[in-house]
C-alpha cells in the first residue's frame, strides 16, 4: 500500500525484505531510490489491528478522563454559593468559576492538538493531564480571587486533552465506519460530566468546605490519570511509522526510507497556523459547520445554564431542596443522556444498512434519522419543563421533562459529531475544532445570565424562551438529509470525499487518520 503523496521523484515499483510484505518504491532526483513505510495488510503494529480488549480498554480509559473533564467544570456549581460568602463576592462573580475553566476548554484543543504531531497521543495525553492536576492542587489552596479565576482557566485549557485527541484516537483504532459505537461512548462522557459531576459534588459541597470539593476532585481525577498512564499504548499512525523508518534506518544503515509525505510532520509554523485559523475559516464559510455549531453552542449553553436554573426550581427558593436535594434532581438529565446509546444502536444499524445498500460509499446523510426525532424532542422537553417549575406540580414532572432534554441534547450532538467527521474526514480536525469553539464560548456564557434570566422572566417565561429558540434549530437535520450533499459539493473540504469507498477512506500510507488539522 502506498500514499498518493510521495518523497520527491517518481514512482519505480515494489520491494521488500525476504518474508516482508511489498513496499512502494520512489526514485530521488539524485537517482536513488527510496522505501516507503507504510502499514501492509494484516499488520499487527497497526492500531486498527489490534485486539478488541486492547482497543477497548484504551477508548474506555479515554472516556474515564473525558467524563472527568466535566466534572472539573460542573463540580464547584454546588459548592459556588460557599465559595462566594468565603470570598465575599456576588453569586455571578462566583459563576466565574464555572465559566472560566468551560472557556479554558475553548482554547486548549487548538493548541494541545498540533502538538501530538510531534510527540504523539500518549505524552500528550498522560503530560498535559498531569499538568492539570496540578491547577487542580492549586486551586484547593488558593487564597486570593484573581489567582482561583486563573487556575480554573488553566486547569480547563490542560485538561481539554480529550477533546482535542480523542476523535483522532478513536480514528487510529477503528475502520471508518466502525466509529459509530466508540464515539457514541465519547460523547456520552462528554455530555453526561456536567449533571453527573454536579450530582456527586453535591454531596461534597452539603456538608464540607467549597475547598474539599478540589481535594476530591483531585482524588478521582488522580485516579484516572494512574489508569490511563497504565492502560496508553500509542496510537497515532504517523508517529509509528516515523518511529518504525527510524528504526529500520539504524538497522539498515541507510537514509533511503522514509514515510509518505502525509505522514510526514509539518514544520511548527505551519502547523500552528492551521490550528488557529482553519477553525475559524470553517465557521465563517461552511454550511454544514454554521449547523453544528448552532446546535453544540446553544446545546452545551444549556446544559451548564441548567446548573443555576435547577439551583432555582428545585433549590430553597422552589422546591425548597439543600444542596444535595438539587444534585438528586440533575439524575433526570443523567438518565436521559444515558439512555442515548442504547437508542443510538437503531441508529448505528441504520447506518450500516445504508451504507452496505450504497456499496460503502460515503453517506453522512444516513447519520441524521435519530437526529430529526431529537431535533423536535427538544423544544418539546423545554416546553415542558418550564410549565411544570410551579411549586403546586410534583417535582418529579419537570425532572422527567429534563430526562428527555438529556435524551435530545446526546443524540443531536452525536449527530452533528459524526455527521462532520463523515463530511470532513481527513479535514474534521479542524471542523469539530470550530464546533468545539462556539460550543465551548456559550457553555462558558450561559450560567451567567441564567439566574437573571429566571428570576427576571419568572421561570416559566424564561424556559419559554429557550424553547422558543429550540425551535428554530428544528430544520437543521431534515436540511441535512435534503441538501446535505449538495452542501459537501460546495466544500472545498467534503466535496473530495464525497463518494469515499470503506476501503479506500484511508488506505495503509495514506493520510493521518488523527484528523489533519
Amino acid at each position: 500500500m502506498a500514499s498518493s503523496a510521495s518523497p520527491d521523484g517518481v514512482a519505480e515499483g515494489n520491494t521488500a525484505a525476504p518474508g516482508e510484505a511489498p513496499r512502494q518504491t520512489f526514485r530521488r532526483q539524485d537517482g536513488t531510490n527510496v522505501e516507503l513505510v507504510t502499514f501492509p495488510p494484516g499488520d499487527p503494529e497497526n492500531p486498527r489491528n489490534w485486539p478488541l480488549w486492547r482497543k477497548w480498554s484504551i477508548v474506555a480509559a479515554i472516556a474515564f478522563i473525558d467524563l472527568t473533564v466535566s466534572f472539573a467544570a460542573s463540580g464547584f456549581s454546588p459548592a459556588a454559593s460557599k465559595f462566594s460568602k468565603d470570598f465575599g463576592v456576588s453569586s455571578e462573580v462566583a459563576t466565574l468559576g464555572l465559566s472560566m475553566t468551560v472557556w479554558g476548554f475553548a482554547l486548549g484543543p487548538m493548541t494541545l492538538a498540533p502538538l501530538s504531531e510531534y510527540y504523539g497521543r500518549s505524552p500528550i495525553y498522560i503530560a498535559s493531564y498531569g499538568t492539570y492536576l496540578f491547577f487542580v492542587l492549586g486551586t484547593a489552596l488558593v487564597q486570593n480571587l484573581g489567582g482561583f479565576l486563573i487556575l480554573r482557566f488553566l486547569s480547563g485549557w490542560f485538561c481539554a486533552v480529550t477533546i482535542a485527541n480523542f476523535g483522532g484516537t478513536i480514528a487510529d483504532l477503528f475502520e471508518p465506519h466502525a466509529t459509530g459505537i466508540p464515539m457514541s461512548l465519547f460523547l456520552w462522557a462528554a455530555t453526561v460530566g456536567s449533571p453527573l459531576g454536579y450530582f456527586l459534588f453535591s454531596f461534597v459541597a452539603q456538608y464540607r468546605d467549597w475547598r474539599d470539593v478540589f481535594w476530591a476532585l483531585l482524588g478521582i481525577c488522580g485516579g484516572a490519570w494512574l489508569i490511563m498512564t497504565a492502560t496508553l499504548k500509542e496510537t497515532r499512525h504517523s508517529i509509528l511509522l516515523l518511529r518504525r523508518a527510524a528504526r529500520e534506518r539504524k538497522e539498515r544503515r541507510t537514509d533511503a526510507i522514509e514515510v509518505p509525505d502525509s505522514m510526514k510532520q509539518r514544520g511548527p509554523r505551519e502547523l500552528f497556523k492551521s490550528a488557529l485559523t482553519r477553525p475559524f475559516r470553517f465557521l465563517f464559510t461552511e454550511a454544514i459547520i454554521v449547523f453544528g455549531a448552532l446546535y453544540n453552542g446553544y446545546l452545551y449553553g444549556l446544559s451548564f445554564l441548567f446548573n443555576g436554573a435547577f439551583s432555582l426550581v428545585f433549590g430553597m427558593g422552589g422546591h425548597g431542596f439543600n444542596t444535595t436535594g438539587v444534585g438528586l434532581c440533575f439524575l433526570g438529565i443523567v438518565v436521559g443522556i444515558s439512555f442515548g446509546p442504547f437508542t443510538n444502536l437503531w441508529q448505528e444499524r441504520y447506518y450500516q444498512q445504508r451504507i452496505a445498500a450504497a456499496g460503502g460509499r460515503n453517506m453522512p446523510e444516513a447519520r441524521v434519522q435519530l437526529g430529526k426525532v431529537a431535533a423536535v424532542v427538544f423544544p418539546i422537553s423545554l416546553f415542558w419543563f418550564s410549565w411544570t417549575t410551579y411549586k403546586s406540580v410534583h417535582f418529579i414532572v419537570p425532572i422527567i421533562a429534563s430526562a428527555f432534554w438529556g435524551w435530545s441534547f446526546y443524540t443531536l450532538i452525536l449527530m452533528t459529531y459524526t455527521y462532520t467527521e463523515d463530511s470532513y474526514k481527513v479535514y474534521s480536525a479542524s471542523a469539530l475544532a470550530g464546533l468545539g469553539l462556539v460550543r465551548n464560548i456559550a457553555g462558558g456564557g450561559f450560567p451567567l445570565f441564567a439566574k437573571q434570566m429566571f428570576m427576571n422572566e419568572g421561570y416559566q417565561w424564561a424556559g419559554s424562551i429557550l424553547a422558543f429558540l429550540a425551535i428554530l434549530l428544528v430544520p437543521i437535520p431534515f436540511i441535512l438529509e435534503r441538501f446535505g450533499r449538495a452542501l459537501r459539493l460546495r466544500s472545498p473540504w467534503a466535496k473530495q470525499h464525497m463518494d469515499d469507498l470503506a476501503e479506500d477512506e484511508m488506505p495503509s500510507g495514506s493520510k493521518d487518520p488523527s484528523l489533519v488539522l
